[in-house]
């Protein structure tokens, strides 16, 4: 083959891959217990799951997501790190919903063009988040695109396994009326309604290299502070209070009403008092600028919730001190209710999923 006609020339550059691998390898096997078999580069990452013949009826439960647009502003600042939370978070914090130790976890990579320090740096951030959840980072795959995408531009994809008892899974069917609803703290804006986010920022004409009056740095970094990650102090409640947590939603898109709904059984009724929190600042300056209210963004933003549990009126008390402990602040915001209501403004649905009633009420604390 003519070099004109190679593969370099074709735009992919197959040295650059494996600098790539050779920088983020470290990070990677940081991961890694003795359960997992055959290191970094093989074509199948392996897993030793002897573990699961103590289960009496072990089910593998799966995830996969990305984290959207957030993307762009992690390219526009040159700073890729952050996002390897995002994904994990994205990705495991669904497994978990369910009451699932997540396993392992696979990535993928599209970009334009290998810059081999940048894609080590989405991996180190994807490595350092899953052994802050107890996930093995088991493989993945970064694939050059030119012609495609633009020479610095990627997106980020994940997907992970974890496993539960059958009888120890998390879900409507377990939900009660007088169950209490917990609300757990998020970072920020976690990895949902960016396109909104850009949209709004654009048309005040900013960059995200901008400093604005509204936060103390960059508004790129405000932007970009990572997800909230879940994972260790659910599953260290849901090992210490057996049946004390009935159900778990991840507020991700769709809001805190249409995810909470999902995992709620029909019959049921939550209203989930505002009151109780006051959204931070990042919230409340971006639907300023879009000269909106907080409440016409529930449906796309968490507006300061990444992950609401369902359970016990016995143990909420204690599950709300143990989380707050933990670092996520958390506290009582609704209770579940079989005493029939009107629709009006209820939501009953999303994804798919036919679900209790849920809405919000009241006014948010200032």
């Amino acid at each position: 083959m003519t070099a004109s006609n190679s593969y370099s020339a074709a735009g992919v550059d197959t040295e650059a891959g494996d600098k790539a691998v050779e920088l983020m390898k470290a990070a990677v096997a940081g991961t890694h217990g003795p359960e997992i078999l055959g290191g970094v580069g093989g074509f199948a990452g392996l897993m030793d799951v002897t573990f699961l013949k103590d289960f009496r009826r072990p089910i593998l439960a799966t995830s996969t997501d990305g984290v959207g647009t957030k993307v762009a502003i992690a390219q526009a600042l040159d700073v890729h790190h952050t996002i390897g939370h995002d994904l994990v978070g994205m990705v495991v914090d669904d497994i978990v919903v369910v009451g699932a130790k997540p396993l392992f976890m696979t990535d993928y990579i599209a970009c334009g063009k290998v810059v081999p320090e940048r894609i080590a740096d989405i991996v180190r951030g994807i490595a350092e988040a899953c052994a802050l959840t107890g996930t093995a980072l088991v493989g993945g795959e970064t694939a050059e695109h030119p012609g495609l995408l633009g020479e610095h531009d990627y997106d980020v994809a994940g997907a992970a396994v974890g496993a539960v008892e059958a009888d120890e899974m998390l879900g409507a069917e377990r939900v009660q009326p007088g169950d209490v609803v917990i609300a757990m703290a998020s970072s920020g804006l976690h990895s949902n309604g960016y396109s909104l986010v850009r949209h709004i920022v654009a048309n005040r004409k900013l960059a995200f290299d901008s400093t604005v009056s509204e936060f103390d740095r960059v508004l790129g970094l405000e932007l970009l502070e990572p997800t909230r990650l879940y994972t260790t102090p659910l599953l260290d409640s849901i090992a210490e209070h057996p049946g004390a947590i009935h159900a778990l939603s991840h507020v991700t898109g769709g809001g805190i009403a249409a995810n909470l709904a999902r995992v709620l059984p029909t019959g049921v009724w939550v209203d989930l008092d505002r009151s109780t929190w006051s959204p931070s600042r990042v919230f409340r300056v971006l639907a300023d600028w879009a000269g909106d209210s907080l409440e016409s963004t529930e449906g796309t933003w968490n507006l300061g919730i990444g992950m609401l549990a369902v359970v016990s009126h016995e143990s909420a008390s204690t599950l709300t001190r143990e989380w707050t402990t933990a670092g996520i602040t958390s506290w009582v915001v609704g209770h579940v209710s079989d005493r029939e209501h009107s629709l009006d403004g209820y939501v009953t649905s999303a994804k798919g999923v036919d679900g209790g009633a849920v809405r919000l009420v009241g006014t948010y604390a200032d």
